[in-house]
């Protein structure tokens, strides 16, 4: 089979197409053969030795966390009645594949433990299945950690509760905006242009504020007066600030993500005052139970046509072939709008 691999950190230039033996899934395994690799920030981080085990986990890895594809063969039973579910040929997504493993999703086949394998919907694509992983999961978590909030997320769950979502053009954003509109919730989302406007609106935001331009903090309270419940933060080193200013009472601030500065100084009297929750997540670390919930409503939502991607709904796709990885992970790296993909079949 075709891997990409690297043996060493650093840029995207360490990334190799190799020719490697087809892999056997061992007792609670399944291989997959892939469709798609979902590139995501973590990834690049990961490959230039700043991911969760730091430097060189193993050797020799094959990056990228997400994926989809269909069952290809599984392994013998391990006590674990996740891997008897499934069957050669069914469709699936893929998450933390190259977590804690040198087998991500930048290759042909992969070897995964059934517990990181999901259905995917037969309506579903496989370029949607493999943008869900990181960005979904995040986005599920962040929307049911608030302190008056749901655990689980179904169709009504958030009725009467206002979430803004910081940064809603970004995948995490596309994905909070469409799991909140599914549960019911009323969505406000920060953007910085007309064209990442017409994305967050694209993915269901109900209104969108532009912090460019005049005050940002007025013109949510202008549509939230009596404050958000729960926000959705990419930066709160920046906007923490505002999170305070546009908080209702007992609201929940989930940092997802150090974009813009790695420490941040409050005012502790207002947060006080508010009762307010900073929530702050990593996917790696947020437990068992809590990914298996997320992926499970995550597969609900998607049967309920309540989860997409691409333009018309606010995440366009850039594709590219497996051999051209290095140039998908650059791409990553340089901010590219929208969702990087790899066709792993082409």
């Amino acid at each position: 089979m075709r891997s990409i691999v690297y043996s060493t950190n650093g840029d995207p230039s360490v990334l190799h197409l190799v020719e490697r033996e087809l892999p056997e899934p061992g007792p609670g395994e399944v291989r997959v053969k892939l469709a798609f690799s979902g590139v995501n920030p973590t990834d690049w981080k990961t490959r230039r030795g700043g991911g969760p085990s730091g430097g060189m986990p193993f050797p020799e890895v094959v990056p990228n966390l997400d994926g989809a594809g269909v069952i290809d063969a599984v392994g013998p039973a391990a006590g674990d009645a996740t891997t008897t579910t499934f069957a050669v040929g069914d469709r699936v997504w893929v998450y933390l594949a190259a977590h804690e493993s040198p087998l991500g999703t930048a290759q042909e086949f992969t070897v995964q433990p059934a517990s990181r394998v999901v259905p995917l919907p037969d309506a579903a694509s496989f370029e949607l299945g493999a943008s869900l992983g990181v960005p979904a999961m995040t986005a599920h978590r962040a929307l049911t950690v608030a302190q008056d909030g749901p655990t689980r997320l179904t169709p009504g769950a958030l009725d009467g509760r206002t979430v803004l979502v910081q940064g809603g053009a970004g995948a995490v954003g596309n994905a909070a905006i469409q799991l909140a509109r599914w549960a019911g919730a009323t969505v406000i989302s920060t953007i910085s242009s007309d064209e990442k406007a017409r994305l967050a609106t694209a993915a269901g935001a109900h209104h969108v504020v532009n912090y460019r331009e005049g005050d940002t903090a007025a013109a949510i309270r202008e549509v939230a007066p009596d404050g958000v419940d729960l926000v959705v933060e990419v930066a709160i080193a920046q906007n923490l600030p505002l999170d305070q200013a546009v908080l209702a009472p007992r609201g929940t601030v989930v940092s997802y993500a150090n974009n813009g500065g790695d420490s941040i100084t409050l005012d502790i009297r207002p947060h006080m005052g508010l009762n307010t929750r900073l929530q702050f997540m990593l996917l790696y670390t947020v437990g068992d139970a809590a990914l298996h919930a997320a992926a499970e409503d995550i597969t609900a939502a998607i049967e309920d046509g309540a989860l997409h991607v691409g333009e018309d709904h606010g995440l366009a796709l850039t594709v590219f072939p497996l051999a051209e990885t290095a140039a998908a992970h650059a791409a990553v790296e340089d901010d590219t709008v929208g969702k990087v993909l790899i066709d792993v079949t082409a």
